[in-house]
Formats: C-alpha cells, sequence, structure tokens
C-alpha cells in the first residue's frame, strides 16, 4: 500500500535521541495512520449499531458495517490515491467502506454525522489508549523515586540555592521534591485527560438537526460501545478539554526536566555525587573513552522542551472563529499526538535512569567540605542569637564569615572561637558540634520517607 505520512512518521523523523537502546514506549505504533483510521471505522461502526437500536437505519445495514469495517477489507490504496486527490482527511476512508459494504448497507454509513463527529471521537479512543501509556509510566517513575527516597533519607549532601552552599540536607529529599512535582503531575492528567474522552455525534454544528429528538440518545449509546463518554455540549468549537490537557502534560514533561538536569549536573566531574545507568559497552566519547555522559538525560531535557513547545501552539487551537475551523481542529490533533508521543519517549528514558541511577555518598559528604565547615553557619548564628538576638548574631557570623572567604587561610572554626563576642555565649565544644553538617539536615529524613509512602500510595491507587 502507498502511505500518506502518519503523525507517528513525522514524530519519528524529529526524534534525535542520543540513547538508540530504550524500549519504544508503544505510543507510535497508536498513531500510526492504520491504527488512526481504523478507529474512524469503530466509530462508524458503533454510530450505526446505535443508530439500528434507535431504529434510524436498518438493523442488517448497521450488521453488514460492522462485518466489513476493518482495514484488512478495504482496498487502502484506493484510500491513499483518492486523499491525494480530494484533500480530505475522512471522505476518501468512507466511499471505500461504502464501496466494500454494497448497498443498500453502503447508502447509511455515516448516517448523520459530519466528520469532526468521526475523527474527534476516534481519536479519543487514540488518547484513551496513550494515557494508559503514560499513566503506567508516571506510576512506575513515583515507584523509582519511592525506593530512591527511602535509599537516601539519610544520605547527607550540601544543599545549594542560588548554586552555592546553603544548609545540609540529604539526598532523599532533593528526591521528595521530585515525588511531589509527579505526584501533583499524575494527579493534574488524570483529571485533565478526562474530557478529551467524549464522545461527539451531534452533526455539523452540534445541534442533532441531522438526527432530530434521538440524537442525544444515539450519542449516548455510541460513547456507551467505544467506552467512552458523550459530550455535554456536543460543539465541534470546543477544543478546550484537549488543549488543557496538552498544558497538563507539558507541566509534567517541565517537573520531569528538572529531574533530568538535576541528575546531570550531579554527574558533571566537579560534583560526582550521582550517576546515570551506564550500560556496560556503551561508548560515551568517539575521541574521549574515560566519558560517561548523560545519554539519557539529554534525551529527557530535549523531549521535555519539546513537549513544552507544545503547548502555546494548542491553546492557539482553540481561537478560532464560528462553530468550526477545520485548521485549528486538525492542528491540535497533530499537536495531542505528538506531545503523546514526546512523552512517551521521555518517561521511558526518565524510568530507566530513576531505576538505575547510582549514588556517591562519599563524593556527596567530600563535597560537604567545599564551603570550609561555613556550611554550619546558619546553625551558629541561631545558637548565637539565642543569646544575643538574631540580627546581631547574624551580623557576627557574617563578618567571620566573609573573613574567612577572604584570607583563606583562616579557618571559620578557629575564627569563631577566637571572637570574643562569639566566645562568650558559645563554647568552642558547642561551635564545633554546631558546625557539624549531621547535625543540621532537620526533618530530613522524615520528609523523604514521608515522600516515598505518598509516592507508595499513588502506585497502589489508593
Amino acid at each position: 500500500m502507498s502511505r500518506i505520512p502518519s503523525i507517528a512518521d513525522v514524530a519519528g523523523e524529529a526524534g534525535r535521541f542520543t540513547d538508540y537502546s530504550v524500549p519504544d514506549a508503544g505510543i507510535r505504533a497508536i498513531y500510526t495512520q492504520e491504527s488512526i483510521w481504523q478507529a474512524w471505522l469503530d466509530v462508524e461502526v458503533a454510530l450505526a449499531q446505535a443508530e439500528a437500536e434507535l431504529g434510524i437505519v436498518p438493523a442488517e445495514a448497521a450488521r453488514r458495517i460492522t462485518e466489513v469495517a476493518r482495514l484488512e477489507n478495504l482496498n487502502l490504496d484506493r484510500v491513499v490515491a483518492d486523499m491525494r486527490i480530494q484533500g480530505h482527511p475522512l471522505m476518501p476512508l468512507i466511499e471505500e467502506l461504502v464501496r466494500v459494504a454494497g448497498e443498500p448497507a453502503g447508502g447509511w454509513v455515516h448516517w448523520g454525522a459530519t466528520t469532526q463527529n468521526i475523527t474527534q471521537s476516534g481519536n479519543a479512543i487514540l488518547i484513551k489508549r496513550a494515557h494508559r501509556i503514560i499513566n503506567q509510566l508516571v506510576l512506575d517513575c513515583l515507584a523509582a523515586m519511592a525506593d530512591l527516597a527511602e535509599r537516601s533519607a539519610t544520605m547527607i549532601m550540601p544543599g545549594r540555592t542560588h548554586g552555592q552552599h546553603a544548609v545540609p540536607i540529604t539526598f532523599g529529599v532533593k528526591v521528595a521534591t521530585w515525588i511531589d512535582d509527579f505526584l501533583r503531575g499524575h494527579d493534574r492528567i488524570r483529571r485533565g485527560v478526562q474530557p478529551c474522552l467524549r464522545v461527539m455525534t451531534a452533526g455539523a454544528v452540534g445541534t442533532y438537526a441531522s438526527l432530530g429528538p434521538l440524537g442525544p440518545r444515539v450519542q449516548q449509546r455510541v460513547a456507551e460501545k467505544l467506552r467512552l463518554e458523550p459530550m455535554p455540549v456536543p460543539s465541534r468549537a470546543l477544543l478546550s478539554p484537549q488543549s488543557a490537557y496538552v498544558c497538563d502534560l507539558a507541566l509534567l514533561a517541565s517537573c520531569a526536566g528538572r529531574v533530568a538536569i538535576e541528575i546531570e549536573t550531579g554527574m558533571q566531574t566537579e560534583f560526582g555525587e550521582v550517576s546515570e545507568p551506564v550500560p556496560e559497552g556503551s561508548v560515551g566519547s568517539s575521541t574521549m573513552p574515560h566519558k560517561r555522559n548523560p545519554k539519557l538525560c539529554a534525551d529527557v531535557l530535549d523531549l521535555s522542551a519539546q513537549v513544552r513547545g507544545l503547548a502555546p501552539e494548542a491553546m492557539s487551537a482553540i481561537v478560532h472563529p464560528h462553530e468550526a475551523d477545520g485548521g485549528a481542529t486538525a492542528k491540535l490533533e497533530t499537536i495531542m499526538a505528538g506531545a503523546l508521543i514526546a512523552m512517551g519517549d521521555m518517561l521511558m528514558r526518565l524510568k530507566i535512569v530513576l531505576e538505575g541511577l547510582e549514588l556517591f555518598p562519599e563524593r556527596m559528604k567530600r563535597n560537604l567540605e567545599l564551603s570550609g565547615n561555613m556550611i554550619g553557619s546558619e546553625a551558629v548564628m541561631l545558637a548565637l542569637g539565642e543569646e544575643i538576638g538574631r540580627d546581631e548574631a547574624h551580623r557576627i557570623v557574617y563578618e567571620i564569615a566573609m573573613q574567612a572567604i577572604k584570607t583563606e587561610e583562616d579557618d571559620f572554626e578557629d575564627l569563631l572561637v577566637d571572637d570574643e563576642r562569639v566566645a562568650g555565649a558559645l563554647s568552642a565544644p558547642r561551635i564545633r558540634e554546631l558546625l557539624d553538617p549531621t547535625k543540621h539536615v532537620g526533618l530530613s529524613p522524615e520528609i523523604a520517607r514521608d515522600a516515598a509512602w505518598r509516592a507508595r500510595e499513588a502506585v497502589a491507587g489508593r
């Protein structure tokens, strides 16, 4: 069969992956041209069956349409050729179904429907299939994050703000923030997809003019047969549900991008705190054999950017005049498929990273020492503040810290011990204790373990 390029073809050509070994998520197969056409035929079958049950079309015609509405029964070369001539996304497929069904059954094909009724309802079937994969991948990522959070709940490391040492944390706290983002993202896409999973069979302008009083019942029956929901207002003008879902996906993709860039940064030689899994025999560079490049994280970042870039386009599709605009509809269909395919590719890679993430706690501890125990300045300032007031304590500890930074040879602890203003309130052993980073991680372990528990609850469906 000569083919026209499908959405999956275009998305596949756009992918430029660093790591080619990752299994396909399965969403490309949902958006092949053949899969799309079969979904449309399934809507035609459900429509004929529903109309037959309500006495609108003959029962024998519905049976015949049901019998032949499979791609293997159609001449797809003829469909493709006619699409190139007509420039219409559906009519050649309908005409071929009419031809194969024969008379009189063919005369009842597509009864009372318009193109977008079929394509949008069929696309709802595809979105439902793709979302099922996306949803499972998100839960897989959450399960891997839960394991990571528990494993690293007490793994101390520098907390960083604005790229600088702040106060100590544990790696588990970092993972807890990933979990929190993904839990909310999972909730958003779960709720956001529901308005997209609806059937629309109300005709050209959404008034049931071609079906009359039985129209709403037809739509209800079609929805039941396809295991979808009917649109409350079955207007072709309403594209905001699909647009909103793309935006939900984009927000979750942003959260995935943050995870990837944290890991990619942590893999840098100067940090060396984590590493994405590197399979045996994997080559990082053609000229530098020692390289362990963040291939998967690079892919996640690229795919995250692709999905985020689709959100403004999806919102722009909502802005169109009158009861329907074919360009806006087609644009949003392509955007939706592209977003789902990219999300599948992205989450597959992120899942592999999270499940195989290597942690280097000794390097994390060594990195704590880079700021010369000044990472404990907050603890000293607060303890001193209890004796002389917070503002004065902050001023004194700041002066001493700046002196330690400027002179380099002066140790922060020694400067604190030697300063009369500090020594009058805090003993040397107390100062040494306050500068111990392990004593100033707050509730880091509890935060990590609580996040892990919430992730496991989501994975379990509770």
